[in-house]
């Protein structure tokens, strides 16, 4: 992550000379991807990092023809917002939000409650207090200072886990402390505080036709339904989508009922972090982007025929900021599946050249809702 001093004394002085002269592209923000979904009634978006886009131009430039929503990939997160006690750093966000405020683009929310996502000094405040105003109060700084910028939120990030967790759910900071009732106290305290948002639960691995994500649907679906029928305010979900050429073929038949299942409970989806991890690296780049277009267009090709999809957001828009490269590239057996560096699994290569994973979005964000 970077330092405050470095994004200040960066960052923060592009945006006052280089961004305002790409500004000048967000006439084109209405002729690419968000343009295409737009026109079935959708939105499409990416997590950006504003210290990014402030340092490339071709970056800024994609993301103001491209997108329509944008998420805060890493600085809304209460471990950048106060990484230490005291020391609130708002920067990086309300630089976010001005830019697309002049671009005319949503700012997604993510997110309020994450245990990976919480400093330290917090957690440990937490387990010996066993305070919930210190939650609603972390609440309260961020859903006003944002409540004009940022219609919706992720609550409560990354909630299920059926294998170490309790009752489908995970043994996180927050479960421990207050129990598993912390997710309807924390949808509560955010529509205090934030009456007019949409209010989301964010959470991953729902796609394929394997025992853990079977079991993880259902307990999702259990969840929501206990929510739903609590009165809980709860608006919508997050399906992450993080999809992976390793873990077999996406079914229509696992899919499309899990989706239906949700929508039926009257809440929206939004597919909040698309992206494709890659397995075997030996192909030539050309066959792997076909791979990779391939399982974006058969996943999308199920999500989008459910109407309550609203949206659609891929966890970055250029192999070159993406997290799988870091995240998996040292577990690989490169003898036997090839170099992992990079990724291909976003529209854009590292040189900010759309791929077919660009067209494959294109294609399956043109369908009709009708």
């Amino acid at each position: 992550m970077l330092s405050r001093r470095d994004f200040l004394a960066g960052a923060t002085a592009a945006l006052a000379t280089t961004l305002p002269v790409h500004l000048g592209h967000a006439a084109n923000a209405g002729t690419g991807l968000n343009e295409v979904a737009r026109r079935s009634g959708r939105i499409f978006g990416a997590a950006v990092r504003m210290d990014q886009v402030a340092a490339e131009p071709r970056l800024a430039d994609a993301i103001a023809s491209q997108c329509g929503m944008l998420t805060p990939e890493i600085h809304l997160k209460w471990n950048s917002i106060e990484y230490r006690k005291g020391q609130v750093w708002y920067q990086p966000v309300d630089a976010l939000v001005k830019h697309a405020r002049r671009q005319g683009q949503m700012i997604y929310g993510h997110t309020l409650i994450w245990e990976q996502g919480t400093p330290d000094w917090a957690l440990h405040h937490l387990h010996h207090e066993k305070d919930w105003d210190f939650i609603a109060a972390h609440f309260e700084r961020l859903l006003k200072r944002y409540r004009a910028d940022i219609p919706v939120w992720d609550v409560v990030n990354e909630p299920i886990d059926t294998q170490n967790g309790s009752n489908g759910l995970r043994r996180n900071t927050f479960q421990r402390i207050f129990g598993s009732g912390y997710i309807e106290q924390a949808l509560h305290t955010a529509r205090h505080f934030a009456p007019e948002a949409k209010l989301m639960l964010n959470d991953y691995s729902f796609e394929y036709d394997n025992y853990v994500e079977a079991d993880r649907r259902r307990a999702f679906l259990k969840l929501l339904e206990k929510l739903k029928a609590k009165g809980v305010p709860l608006d919508g979900v997050g399906i992450q989508a993080h999809l992976d050429l390793g873990k077999g073929p996406l079914r229509h038949q696992t899919i499309a009922p899990f989706l239906q299942a949700i929508a039926d409970m009257g809440l929206e989806i939004y597919i909040t972090e698309l992206d494709v991890k890659e397995r075997d690296y030996r192909a030539t780049a050309a066959i792997r982007d076909q791979r990779v277009a391939d399982e974006v267009a058969r996943y999308l090709d199920i999500a989008l025929d459910q109407r309550a999809v609203k949206g659609v957001t891929t966890w970055g828009l250029s192999d070159k900021h993406s997290w799988l490269k870091v995240e998996r590239g040292d577990r690989v057996d490169r003898r036997r599946y090839g170099n992992p560096a990079p990724n291909r699994g976003l529209p854009y290569d590292v040189s900010m050249k759309p791929k077919l994973m660009y067209k494959a979005l294109e294609r399956s964000l043109g369908g009709s809702l009708s």
